[in-house]
């Protein structure tokens, strides 16, 4: 999400970082539940929907996406298709760090800000423990085939430094 933020801070195009429907939704149902994670899903996909539709530039989308779990990459190239298929194309960008970087990121003041559902550090962290244990959530090499895709470990990379990168890759 903080790349995110400065990549639309000097890309111009507007931010939709995963959060945003969780936070929307969580005051009402756990994400952890199907009715969580339902209207999450219902609201993205019909922001997706409108957004492919307008005359907007682009946009850039936040998720992190466990490659061991059957179902996401239909997920992603779904969205993605919807985008292709009103002549838009798509920049893939994935972002790994360290563990211990993302521990440490976990508990930034910005991420706080922009992430109600996180202040709760300790169910948060564990969140982080329990998915970097359970789900591969890097790509192999080779496994993601677009023609615009771009790795970037980002570990010890400032959040300017990654956000110039990627707004060179999709210029």
């Amino acid at each position: 999400m903080t790349i995110g933020q400065e990549l639309e801070n000097i890309s111009g195009l507007k931010l939709f970082h995963n959060h945003i429907t969780i936070e929307l939704v969580s005051g009402f149902f756990s994400y952890g539940t199907p009715q969580g994670r339902n209207l999450v899903g219902q609201i993205r996909n019909e922001f997706f929907k409108a957004f492919s539709e307008s005359n907007e530039a682009g946009y850039i989308f936040t998720f992190v996406w466990a490659f061991s779990e059957k179902g996401e990459r239909e997920y992603i190239e779904g969205i993605a298709k919807m985008f292709e298929e009103k002549g838009a194309e798509i920049y893939w960008v994935e972002l790994e760090a360290q563990f211990d970087e993302r521990l440490r990121r976990n508990k930034t003041e910005n991420r706080l800000n922009h992430k109600p559902t996180k202040r709760d550090l300790e169910f948060s962290e564990r969140n982080l423990i329990e998915s970097h244990e359970k789900y591969r959530l890097n790509s192999l090499e080779g496994e993601i085939k677009h023609p615009n895709y771009l790795r970037i470990d980002n570990t010890e990379l400032s959040v300017e430094a990654v956000a110039n990168q990627i707004n060179l890759f999709i210029s």
